[in-house]
């Protein structure tokens, strides 16, 4: 059955997508930002970056860069969600060079690593990272020749300021340079390389196109519908594909992106920004959908709202939406605007989503991988099934694998915002991408209408509700470097408020371990453990950090090849 999409201008690259804006909306807010910090009941003032200031930007640092001769150059990036962040990465990928945006998170060690795997030339960052970046340059730790920081005033002990920069860029442009501004995009060409996890070889750079990433965002633009009015308050981290794809619509519309002060200032930006879409991870709508919730039954409201929800309920039923007037005050309490959460990156509790739904705000969910631009399946606002993800994007096709009695197998994916493959790993590429098909390493189901359903992970990949991916094969490699470890396995372990602790249960080998300590006791075997891996968390982002270890001398369950059974084992511990 043929769906009722929206219609939908084409775009073919990114530089046609800024063209295209700045040529319909040009003169509208990018950027909003408030002139300093306001106190809870302040009204603030703002200020504005117009989409033809915005490029004017870009065009003078793309030109910048080209002369520091960095043409056909890998570029990295690393700092927290900010103006500048998002003129780079506009910059290079118009100017025919490859973006490698890297997770703010990162600890020295992996920044270090992932600057050298990456093969860039030069490196964004803002001065929080300055000691790091210092190692690099002294050390020659990489290929990098420029390290360019957002916060200097003036080029320092040859690191170059970013205001600088683009000052050099318009004197050039003024100049008659047009080195930028002629560039001829190809967008089949890999123009974004996103590592999934990590410094060991574990982790992989995924290759993305132009075209992958404008396939995604006509997709999503056909089936919710967006429009010039919208606004974004930026909750999750640039580098993550899921904040990308929705950054790139909102330029499409062009809306205007505000940032957010901090994760505990969520709800006052909210009602200072009062933006129309929130764009989320399970753990932060969890986080506000508490504070409502704590209000109402602090107002003695609880019994009231209940009785209203299925009175509302009951009305939209019959096509009468009352839920924004009935609810007008939890509205205001997310800034008065909000028409629409998007939310990803790990599934939302059932009952999460129907409450808030019952306040009338609608949530979508979807799914989708680094590796398919991101989003591969969404709920719009003409296909919406609650514990679903939503349907395929109209240009993907979605087919289930090897499915089981219950119909449910690998999910398998098609269309072209599927990546290009793993830089330099040709057969994780050949084995992600077999027969033509992306395998997920996902299991779910479609149902009679191809609503897809997720049941659950094929890969080993552990997903916090924060949205962060832990791949356990990453930290065994390190583990089982320990002295006295025979094999090891790293699991998510439940906790009280559903999410997932990194756990490890590690098997000990007899004789080593009392060559090592001098004898065999638990006691002391676990000390000895639990030491190397305090060493381990130290070089690791927080959510990466081992929380709980299990030392035996008893083997784990394995197949005939001698591959842990995880799901197997997970359950043996889980019983316990």
């Amino acid at each position: 059955m043929k769906e009722n999409y929206y219609e939908v201008r084409n775009i073919t690259d990114f530089k046609d997508l800024l063209n295209q804006t700045v040529q319909l909306y040009g003169e509208r807010p990018a950027f909003r930002f408030k002139k300093r910090m306001y106190q809870k009941n302040e009204i603030p003032e703002f200020y504005d970056i117009t989409y033809k200031e915005f490029k004017n930007e870009i065009d003078a640092l793309g030109t910048a860069l080209n002369d520091l001769g960095l043409q056909h150059q890998n570029i990295a990036l690393i700092a927290k969600d900010r103006y500048e962040w998002t003129s780079v990465y506009y910059a290079v990928t118009t100017g025919d060079k490859l973006i490698v945006p890297l997770d703010k998170s990162l600890p020295d060690n992996e920044i270090i690593s992932l600057a050298e795997r990456s093969e860039a030339k030069a490196i964004f960052f803002e001065e929080k990272y300055l000691d790091v970046m210092k190692k690099i340059k002294d050390k020659k730790l990489s290929d990098i020749e420029h390290f360019i920081c957002f916060d200097f005033e003036d080029d320092e002990n040859g690191i170059l300021s970013y205001k600088k920069l683009v000052k050099r860029g318009k004197e050039l442009l003024e100049n008659g340079d047009r080195s930028y501004l002629d560039t001829n995009i190809d967008p089949e060409k890999v123009s974004i390389m996103l590592f999934t996890s990590g410094t060991t070889s574990i982790s992989k750079a995924v290759m993305l196109s132009q075209k992958n990433v404008c396939a995604n965002i006509m997709d999503l633009m056909k089936i919710i519908k967006f429009d010039e009015n919208d606004s974004m308050l930026a909750l999750l981290p640039f580098h993550h594909a899921f904040q990308s794809i929705i950054n790139h619509i909102v330029v499409f519309i062009g809306g205007h992106i505000c940032f957010c002060d901090g994760l505990k200032y969520i709800q006052q930006n909210l009602c200072e920004y009062k933006p129309t879409i929130l764009v989320c991870v399970p753990l932060i709508l969890e986080t506000l959908h508490k504070r409502i919730m704590k209000n109402i039954e602090k107002q003695g409201k609880t019994k009231l709202v209940n009785v209203m929800k299925k009175i509302s309920n009951g009305l939209k039923n019959v096509h009468i939406d009352i839920k924004r007037k009935v609810f007008k005050e939890i509205h205001e309490a997310l800034g008065g605007n909000i028409r629409m959460i998007v939310c990803g990156a790990a599934a939302l509790d059932l009952s999460l989503l129907n409450s808030l739904n019952d306040f009338g705000i609608p949530v979508y969910q979807g799914y989708g991988l680094t590796e398919t631009s991101p989003v591969l399946a969404v709920e719009g606002d003409k296909s919406r099934k609650s514990g679903s993800v939503g349907k395929a994007l109209p240009s993907i096709e979605i087919k289930i694998d090897d499915k089981d009695k219950y119909g449910i197998g690998e999910i398998l994916a098609k269309g072209p915002s599927i990546m290009k493959g793993y830089y330099k790993n040709n057969e994780a590429t050949q084995e992600a991408l077999a027969e033509g098909w992306f395998h997920t390493g996902d299991l779910g189901y479609l149902d009679e209408n191809d609503y897809l359903y997720i049941t659950g992970r094929k890969k080993n990949v552990i997903v916090q509700k924060n949205g962060k991916n832990i791949y356990p094969e990453e930290l065994e490699l390190l583990i089982d470097h320990i002295p006295g470890v025979k094999e090891s396995m790293v699991y998510g372990k439940p906790t009280k408020d559903d999410d997932l602790d990194i756990a490890v249960k590690i098997v000990y080998d007899e004789t080593s371990i009392n060559d090592i300590i001098g004898y065999v006791n638990e006691e002391e075997i676990y000390k000895h453990m639990k030491k190397y891996i305090s060493e381990i968390n130290q070089n690791m982002p927080a959510y990466k950090h081992i929380r709980d270890i299990i030392i035996t001398k008893e083997e784990m369950i394995k197949t005939t090849t001698g591959k842990i059974k995880r799901h197997e084992e997970i359950a043996k511990i889980l019983a316990q």
